[in-house]
């Protein structure tokens, strides 16, 4: 991209009061934004309002040091970075089926997926909470393992929790130049949530992180429900892991039923807060799913003869007391003594005697199989 070029698409992603809408019918009346930028003041007229003329005709402040900053952001890394804008054809086809696609994308990936020259099909969106159950943070983990392994690029936002879990099972469990591309809500300056950096490095050689937001951008609320039309938009559907009645999440999945595609839940406890969300959506339609499998299914394009993975238990926890973190590691779903000592750390024999208080305070529940549960007035 030319430098003119370039300082053409950021002027008119950055102009004060004009919006994709408007941008977009700017650019169909005149065309490249080098050609919005030097029409007449009356021509312009026609198409904007008074006060989006005025913002159109001053540049703003911050597009020369955002322009040179672009600049090297690029040449930083020119084989790896790209800016892609409407019209390009590297841009992905999948966003301009979409009522509102971004102005321009910048996006970090491997070579190979830029030799490629197209974004994967299929691709599946994996959300939910920020603040997961363990049984939840396992289930996305597993859940985008197995698809991954199946050939399915698995769409997320790097947020905590489901998020995260989901890019990781990914990256493990995938092959190919784009196993996972993760759509931030920042510039790709910076990561956010800073604790994800690692999780960032690992997947730009393996996947995609792409962003429509200016290099520079700090992580804005208003950003992240926005990013989410991206995330379903990249995928042929969603799958909700857990989510609150409130959560974003939900958000992203009806996003995905208005542009006509799939939605997947996984059920939880009905006692689990995480899980409301999950039931909600599949009390309104969405699939109720247990595996992989089952979302695979919808798709008979997916199937691959590649078997699904078992679920590997999470780390230890480290929590000060004892109960909260028995219980955090519990969750709301059945356990098994040997997962749960996985979880925590502990020794088998310190392990078994706070159960077995849980149990006499009424906090856990035995059942059969040597499972335990945590019960809902804990």
């Amino acid at each position: 991209m030319l430098d003119a070029e370039l300082e053409g698409w950021l002027r008119l992603a950055i102009t004060p009061g004009v919006g994709n809408t408007t941008a977009r019918a700017l650019l169909g009346t005149f065309g490249v934004p080098e050609s919005i930028f030097g029409q007449s003041r009356a021509a312009l007229a026609a198409v904007v309002t008074p006060a989006q003329l005025d913002a159109l005709l001053n540049p703003p402040a911050e597009l020369a040091p955002l322009h040179a900053a672009t600049q090297a952001w690029l040449g930083d890394d020119p084989v790896c970075r790209r800016i892609l804008t409407l019209g390009d054809p590297r841009y992905p086809a999948a966003l301009l089926e979409m009522p509102d696609p971004p102005l321009m994308l910048h996006a970090i990936a491997n070579p190979a997926f830029w030799e490629a020259a197209q974004w994967p099909v299929p691709a599946l969106a994996v959300v939910g909470s920020r603040n997961p159950t363990p049984q939840g943070a396992t289930n996305a983990r597993m859940f985008a393992r197995d698809l991954a392994q199946r050939g399915v690029c698995v769409v997320s936002g790097l947020a905590l929790g489901v998020d995260g879990a989901a890019h990781e099972g990914a990256l493990d469990g995938g092959e190919g130049p784009c196993r996972t591309i993760a759509v931030v809500g920042t510039g790709l300056d910076r990561v956010y949530p800073a604790r994800h950096r690692d999780l960032a490095h690992r997947i730009a050689p393996h996947g995609v992180l792409a962003s429509e937001y200016p290099l520079g951008t700090p992580p804005l609320a208003h950003h992240f429900p926005q990013r989410n039309r991206i995330i379903c938009g990249l995928a042929q559907g969603t799958l909700v892991v857990e989510a609150a009645l409130q959560s974003g999440s939900l958000i992203t999945a009806r996003l995905s039923a208005d542009q006509g595609k799939e939605v997947f839940a996984v059920p939880g406890s009905i006692h689990a807060p995480q899980s409301k969300g999950c039931h909600a959506l599949i009390r309104q339609g969405a699939k109720l799913v247990e595996c992989a499998q089952d979302i695979v299914e919808e798709f008979a394009a997916w199937a691959t003869p590649h078997p699904p993975s078992q679920g590997a238990g999470e780390g230890p926890l480290d929590d000060h007391s004892p109960t909260c973190a028995v219980l955090a590691a519990l969750g709301y779903d059945p356990l098994g003594l040997d997962l749960l000592q996985a979880r925590t750390g502990w020794r088998t024999s310190d392990l078994q005697v706070r159960l077995m208080e849980l149990e006499l305070e009424g906090l856990v529940g035995r059942l059969p199989g040597g499972l335990f549960q945590r019960l809902a007035q804990a």
